[in-house]
């Protein structure tokens, strides 16, 4: 799998990235540690070099299980992480309430202090078992703290050496430009997927023309893209997806019906949904990676195969037509 770059910071990352999020168990109804382990040591083989994980997946879970599975193997993958979304303490911006992993009730609060970030990257260091992050991300914006303050903590950690890039998540325009007047920001990683597409009005033009990276979160529309959810499907305890206006019942019976009619095309490539999905989000104008979960050794290689599946114009036209008359209700 050829590697992409990461704006100018010199960081080359493979275009499927496997996204840990649902390695955490976090929102996911739970996750098996030793398959996550094993999808992870299974990722270079499949030309997936890249890990993307956060401290709050999981609550330092994600981050525990990656450094577990690339202990002694370091030097095969680019790890991927964040900071700014803290369970600890009230200072910043109200983010939401959750369980923790004690199963006690717990509140999310975004915050971006420069003391807070460089903690969080020592304790992700620690968790991760490495000496340097490759790619560091605010996770999300804290309108408490001015943007320029998290920039300066990146700054500094890259002197350091234990960053060796500095990123965004779900960054505006405005926050971006920001951002990028303290540091060389390398990339935004912002949700898209054929049935989200917000940043094409203005976040993708930003990064072509700064040569920014885009790294696409949730591209499979958190498993809805796989055709593999019913309106009967058995969701676990602890699963999110059904509150989500994506998988109210009307969304899903539309999406499934335009799944339906490009599942032809899937099938003359002899390619799955999911990796026809998928091949489709890398060919979007300014998407450098599709961030892709799996929690199994075979899930992994499913998601890598979808490097392989070539699309022509016409067909990449054709699906976009189809896309413009589904018409979902997301308010």
């Amino acid at each position: 799998m050829e590697k992409r770059a990461l704006g100018t910071s010199g960081l080359q990352v493979s275009p499927i990235t496997l996204g840990a999020w649902a390695i955490g168990g976090w929102m996911w109804g739970g996750s098996d540690r030793k398959d996550s382990i094993k999808a992870i040591q299974a990722c270079p083989d499949n030309g997936i070099t890249s890990i993307d994980t956060a401290p709050v997946y999981g609550f330092g879970l994600s981050e525990e299980v990656v450094g577990e599975a690339i202990k002694g193997k370091r030097d095969r993958y680019e790890i991927l992480t964040k900071s700014g979304l803290t369970w600890e303490g009230t200072k910043g911006e109200f983010h939401f309430s959750t369980i923790d992993e004690q199963g006690v009730p717990c509140n999310i609060y975004k915050y971006s202090g420069y003391d807070s970030i460089i903690a969080e990257c020592e304790e992700s260091l620690r968790r991760l078992g490495t000496d340097y992050i490759d790619l560091y991300q605010i996770h999300w914006p804290d309108h408490t703290t001015p943007i320029e303050e998290p920039m300066e903590a990146f700054s500094k950690l890259m002197e350091q050496g234990k960053i060796r890039a500095a990123g965004v998540s779900n960054y505006s325009v405005e926050q971006m430009e920001q951002a990028s007047k303290v540091v060389e920001l390398s990339s935004n990683q912002v949700p898209y997927s054929m049935v989200r597409r917000e940043i094409e009005q203005d976040v993708v033009p930003w990064c072509i023309k700064n040569r920014c990276g885009i790294l696409a979160y949730s591209p499979l529309q958190r498993g809805l893209l796989t055709g593999k959810i019913t309106p009967d499907y058995p969701f676990a305890p602890g699963d999110s997806r059904p509150e989500t206006p994506h998988f109210r019942i009307n969304n899903l019976i539309r999406t499934n019906e335009f799944l339906e009619s490009i599942r032809p095309l899937a099938e003359e490539k002899g390619a799955s949904l999911s990796q026809l999905v998928i091949a489709w989000t890398l060919l979007q104008p300014g998407i450098t990676v599709a961030l892709v979960g799996a929690r199994t050794q075979e899930q992994v290689r499913q998601n890598a195969g979808a490097i392989e599946v070539q699309l022509s114009r016409d067909e990449v036209d054709m699906i976009n037509s189809k896309l413009d008359e589904l018409n979902l209700d997301l308010e």
